[in-house]
């Protein structure tokens, strides 16, 4: 199950969405703003095709 989750760019602070794959109960990975193009490092773990946990942030250090 699939769906779209909106959140705040933690660079440019725009709202953005990305779509996010329940049926997998976590992952992490690395996708850019669909505004200012970079990279935000995505977490997140699903329990019974619901969003448990999300965490958007910077990789530029």
């Amino acid at each position: 199950m699939e769906i779209e989750h909106f959140f705040t760019c933690p660079y440019c602070w725009q709202e953005i969405s990305f779509v996010l794959d329940l049926s997998v109960q976590a992952q992490s990975y690395v996708e850019d703003c669909e505004v200012c193009c970079r990279p935000i490092q995505i977490r997140y773990t699903a329990e019974n095709m619901v969003l448990s946990t999300f965490e958007a942030e910077d990789v530029e250090q």
